[in-house]
């Protein structure tokens, strides 16, 4: 399976069916990606790392695709990323939403306040915390340690879906490109 390297908009679409995998203390939780959102370096408003901005947060961003990148947003929530463009192009994909396969007590224990199952991951938060996600995961290589992507569930082309993204409300022309992707009609998709 060869990912890293594709465009990001590309790997943005590919990603999606694929089986997300963390093995933390012995404990494995799993999902399959069922939406992803895109952000294109310098050039996109929205992306951390616009207009080539360099920081302690971003710089893992000008690393090497495959890379994750965790951040926090509202001073509480991870947000589970992987960087996607080429070095020194820093580009990434935010995993959006999953719909769990293993480890859902585990799951359920780590988001004790939700009702039902679909709630469980079906937000960049909220599957960061499900799936123990955490800061310290920030710089790690995708399927070199405790995290990984395996072949999950096969998608034709129309039951991919693309629109706008979510919650970036300061990014002025970059609000409206389409560069989320989403299955359609899974009911594990954010909104």
């Amino acid at each position: 399976m060869k990912l890293w390297g594709l465009p990001t908009l590309d790997l943005a679409k590919e990603l999606l069916g694929m089986k997300l995998i963390h093995i933390h203390e012995d404990v494995i939780t799993s999902g399959y990606i069922v939406e992803t959102e895109a952000y294109l370096g310098p050039e996109d408003r929205a992306a951390h790392s616009y207009n080539n901005r360099r920081t302690a947060r971003t710089e893992v961003m000008y690393g090497e695709a495959g890379t994750i990148y965790t951040y926090f947003i509202y001073g509480m929530h991870v947000c589970f990323n992987i960087v996607s463009g080429p070095v020194n192009k820093p580009e990434a994909i935010l995993i959006r939403a999953l719909q769990p396969i293993e480890g859902i007590e585990i799951m359920k224990e780590r988001r004790a306040s939700v009702k039902n199952d679909v709630q469980l991951t079906n937000g960049p938060g909220k599957l960061s915390k499900a799936m123990g996600f955490t800061l310290n995961d920030n710089g790690k290589k995708m399927n070199e340690e405790n995290i990984r992507i395996e072949e999950g569930i096969e998608l034709v082309p129309n039951e991919i879906i693309s629109g706008p993204r979510i919650g970036i409300h300061y990014a002025e022309e970059a609000v409206h490109y389409p560069y989320r992707f989403w299955i359609k009609n899974n009911p594990y998709v954010s909104r």
